[in-house]
């Protein structure tokens, strides 16, 4: 093979050397930054087929999809003075290489480290001004997202966009546990003695107030039954009267009778009498024949 064959399969060579140096692809899933001599040429977000000054350039690739971050177990002093064991993880996303690159370098998981301090700081702070009750209830959500949103804000210049921090688990230390389960129960136990002691002075105002209303009711009733009492006694009074005035034979024969029933309706009364007293002469002489006039008595 001569000299100028040799020459021209080197220069393919490099020829080809060169364009595969030139030609590069970012897929999907992925955002680059081509830089020169350290300096940001341009950031590439458009996925498919680009090109670069070979030898000079380089691209540094990052992943657009969701990252995930999973921060170990920190103890953490809640606001009432308790201690908790709280396992978080972060999901994030590179929104801005550029700032990134700049902030970072051009090592992506150089972010996890801050990240994980970033949260921390985050999650003590927020969870210091809650109690165990708020972190293992619904207000959970709420604390959450107060520490996603501080923790957003302070990755905003490192180009990440924080999507979700959430609490994985949340546990009580293993020296405390019982300690703080009995608080725990001495406290409801105080709830549940004071809604007894307020339920119990609700009834007794409730039946008081029953028992005052009964005494009214009461001595209302009583009190129109003796005037309807006192009216029917003085219309009977005034009944007897007339009565008297129109036949005072009659009245007098009609309240003798009535008498005689009223005391021997039962069968067992028994009368004391002197001989002189008329007052059975109704039982020895027949009420239409005249009788001397004579007191009664018993």
């Amino acid at each position: 093979m001569n000299r100028i064959a040799i020459a021209g399969i080197a220069l393919l060579v490099v020829l080809a050397v060169l364009a595969g140096g030139t030609l590069f692809t970012v897929s999907q899933t992925e955002q680059a930054l081509l830089v020169q001599f350290g300096e940001i040429v341009r950031p590439i977000e458009t996925p498919g087929l680009h090109a670069k000054l070979p030898l000079i350039q380089n691209v540094i690739g990052f992943d657009k999809r969701l990252l995930n971050v999973d921060l170990p177990g920190e103890e953490v002093i809640l606001g009432d003075q308790r201690r908790l064991i709280v396992d978080t993880f972060t999901v994030f996303r590179i929104t801005d290489p550029l700032k990134f690159y700049q902030a970072i370098g051009p090592v992506p998981d150089n972010i996890r480290g801050r990240l994980n301090s970033i949260v921390t700081g985050s999650l003590r702070r927020v969870l210091g001004n809650n109690t165990l009750l708020d972190v293992l209830s619904a207000d959970r959500e709420r604390i959450m997202s107060t520490i996603r949103g501080q923790v957003n804000t302070e990755m905003h210049n490192f180009g990440v966009t924080i999507v979700d921090v959430r609490i994985r688990r949340a546990d009580l230390p293993e020296e405390n546990t019982q300690a703080i389960l009995a608080r725990m129960q001495s406290e409801r136990q105080r709830v549940a003695a004071q809604a007894r002691a307020e339920g119990a002075e609700a009834s007794a105002k409730i039946r008081a107030d029953a028992e005052r209303d009964r005494t009214v009711l009461l001595a209302e009733a009583r009190a129109t039954a003796d005037n309807l009492r006192g009216e029917g006694e003085g219309e009977a009074t005034n009944i007897y009267s007339r009565s008297f005035g129109q036949d005072p034979a009659f009245f007098a024969i009609w309240r003798t009778l009535q008498g005689y029933r009223d005391i021997f309706d039962n069968g067992a009364a028994r009368l004391v009498l002197t001989p002189d007293n008329n007052y059975l002469r109704y039982l020895q002489v027949p009420p239409d024949q005249p009788v001397p006039a004579a007191g009664s008595g018993r």
